[in-house]
């Protein structure tokens, strides 16, 4: 199951219920080191992939290359523990800066094009897996360029401002800035699936990560549907412009990430952490494919290996007779448990054949 396995993603993608394969394992992580330069990381991505054999790929770029696209400056030196560079400036200190959120050229843009020549040269390096880039949506390019959190609890931003006052009280300046943000996105990810021969990276669809901002009414879901939704179908809909056989994997981050929003067949696959509060389990019916597996944080470098293969295993129980994808439910830490990693990687259909 190694030449044809790229088709396989496809088939379980389109739910295609003749698929004799049930499952393919994938995982990612942050490759603290190597982020920096498109051939430096497409190097060691695909490496990392090779090594542990994953099966599809999401590519896991830095996680700050919007920010930086729009101005935010970093440290690549300083990661100070973290899966996040140290901020040194923000383009957003107060919230009248939201004004100087203007659209992009991806091509143009330093962030962008190293991020597309990185997706080129990946795709180039790993031709017999399906590859999907990594897209925030514009609500969540917004509040990391502003350094605001991700998701409740972010102990990593560092904001100037708040989410009511760059958001909220200037409702209609923050659409202006999500509309351009959308619109370089939309430009983005047409560029991401067009053919290499066309001047695209040729990828296979892209894992669109609406983050936490919906977690715990985060963001509730009026302001979901008057500052994101409008600008995530933006992004989508460019995409199924581009390319009518592109994927698109939707990911809503931690705790009450309200999945049932977003199953609603939009989206091909749908990813969720079912070992969190209030958030659907496994076994729990979704009609998008589901992207389940284990509990991301449990594959840390003291993980409990056995509790990783238990969850593996009632995944593919629960899910018999369903294509999915089995996975961590989120980035994987930096660095990783390589036992836990193991794990994952051996659960793959040929070497697990009584579980599935």
């Amino acid at each position: 199951m190694t030449s044809d396995r790229r088709q396989i993603f496809h088939d379980i993608a389109r739910h295609d219920s003749s698929v004799e394969t049930p499952y393919l394992v994938g995982g990612w992580q942050h490759l603290v080191g190597y982020e920096y330069g498109a051939q430096t990381f497409a190097d060691a991505y695909v490496d990392f992939v090779k090594h542990w054999d994953w099966e599809w790929v999401k590519i896991n770029p830095r996680a700050v290359y919007y920010a930086e696209a729009w101005g935010a400056v970093f440290d690549p030196g300083d990661y100070q523990g973290f899966v996040l560079p140290r901020k040194i400036s923000s383009p957003i200190a107060v919230p009248s800066d939201i004004e100087k959120i203007n659209e992009l050229d991806p091509l143009s843009s330093p962030a962008f094009a190293e991020a597309l020549e990185a997706a080129t040269l990946i795709r180039r390096g790993l031709e017999d897996r399906a590859v999907l880039q990594t897209v925030f949506s514009p609500l969540s390019v917004l509040l990391q360029i502003a350094d605001l959190p991700l998701y409740p609890g972010d102990a990593y931003a560092h904001s100037d401002t708040t989410v009511q006052a760059l958001i909220l009280d200037q409702p209609e300046a923050a659409k202006r800035a999500l509309e351009h943000i959308a619109n370089t996105l939309a430009r983005y990810v047409e560029l991401l699936v067009k053919p290499e021969s066309e001047g695209g990276a040729g990828l296979d669809g892209i894992f669109y990560a609406i983050t936490g901002t919906v977690s715990e009414d985060y963001f509730d879901q009026q302001e979901y549907r008057e500052f994101s939704e409008p600008y995530d179908r933006i992004v989508v809909d460019a995409l199924r412009k581009a390319s009518s056989d592109a994927v698109v994997l939707f990911h809503t981050c931690q705790a009450h990430s309200h999945v049932r929003w977003f199953d609603d067949g939009r989206y091909e696959l749908l990813q969720w952490d079912p070992f969190l509060a209030d958030n659907p389990q496994v076994e729990d019916h979704i009609d998008a494919v589901p992207v389940v597996g284990a509990s991301a944080q449990d594959f840390a470098e003291d993980a409990r290996v056995d509790g990783i293969a238990d969850n593996i295993n009632e995944s593919i129980t629960a899910l018999k007779g369903t294509p999915f994808l089995l996975a961590p439910s989120c980035t994987v830490p930096t660095p990783a448990s390589d036992e836990a990693l193991q794990v994952l990687s051996r659960a793959r259909v040929l070497e697990s054949t009584s579980a599935a």
